[in-house]
């Protein structure tokens, strides 16, 4: 049974003879699709301008550029660099001969005259590896993908939660400057978002004591810095057309991994016409 028809292989050999037999051989017993080349320059070309080559039989007995020259040659092409290359060659059996190969990016040799089951296990066991590579890079994507979307569906889930609550937020810098504010803060205070970007709270925000109000932010920072939340704190949002609004206030400090103040949240409800019980 054939298999690996995704799959290409380019064989390379200088005497046409032997790159007859490869490929017959190769298309006998795989179907995977092969490419010829009868020289190392060819290879080059054909290697650099062919998408997706999975693996590469070379000759190192060659003119002009021989096997050694022409893998070395792969190796440093980004796009060519990671093809395995199976090595053949008649002679220089030694070691020294083997390291030079190994030095220059072959993946692994197989000696002339070739061993026809030797070479189909190689080129299979090769292709056996990439489609495992193949599978497990799959998998990986698809969790990549599955978790995206289940990021996607919660930030999408928090900014409904964000944009339907009753309550104003704000969120600001360290220094006071707002970064954002949700709906119920704009119908609050009277301004668009992109209007309230930018400004100071101090704009928009005043205590019930105007001495609070002139170094509220100094006051805000210690304290926040010491507990990390101030809750429940009456004060009054100043609206567009100047209106005070009575507001009971809530501010939560952000910190990052040093402990070092990235956002303080801002939470206010709006007050206006209520009495605390027991008031006349």
């Amino acid at each position: 049974m054939k298999r690996y028809s995704g799959f290409t292989l380019l064989i390379v050999d200088d005497n046409k003879n032997n790159l007859f037999s490869l490929r017959t051989l190769v298309q006998q017993h795989l179907d995977a699709k092969v490419l010829e080349a009868s020289s190392g320059r060819e290879a080059l070309d054909i290697a650099l301008n062919t998408p997706d080559i999975d693996l590469i039989v070379l000759d190192i007995q060659m003119p002009e550029m021989d096997g050694f020259q022409t893998a070395s040659m792969l190796k440093i092409r980004k796009k060519t660099r990671d093809i395995p290359v199976i090595f053949l060659t008649a002679a220089f059996k030694t070691d020294e001969f083997q390291k030079k190969g190994y030095e220059v990016g072959a993946a692994d040799y197989l000696l002339k005259p070739i061993d026809d089951n030797q070479l189909i296990n190689k080129i299979s066991t090769y292709f056996r590896l990439i489609e495992k590579e193949r599978q497990l890079n799959q998998r990986l994507e698809e969790q990549v993908a599955a978790r995206t979307e289940e990021l996607r569906r919660a930030k999408q889930y928090l900014e409904g939660i964000i944009a339907n609550m009753g309550e104003a937020l704000l969120v600001l810098e360290p220094t006071g400057i707002i970064k954002s504010a949700n709906p119920a803060a704009c119908r609050m205070l009277g301004y668009q978002e992109s209007e309230l970007t930018g400004m100071n709270i101090g704009d928009v925000f005043e205590e019930a004591e105007q001495e609070q109000a002139r170094a509220f932010m100094g006051t805000w920072l210690e304290a926040l810095i010491r507990t990390g939340t101030l809750s429940s704190i009456e004060a009054r949002f100043i609206a567009s057309d100047q209106r005070r609004v009575p507001i009971l206030f809530s501010r939560t400090a952000m910190t990052d991994e040093c402990g070092t103040i990235t956002d303080i949240l801002c939470i206010a409800k709006d007050m206006t016409g209520y009495r605390p019980a027991g008031d006349e």
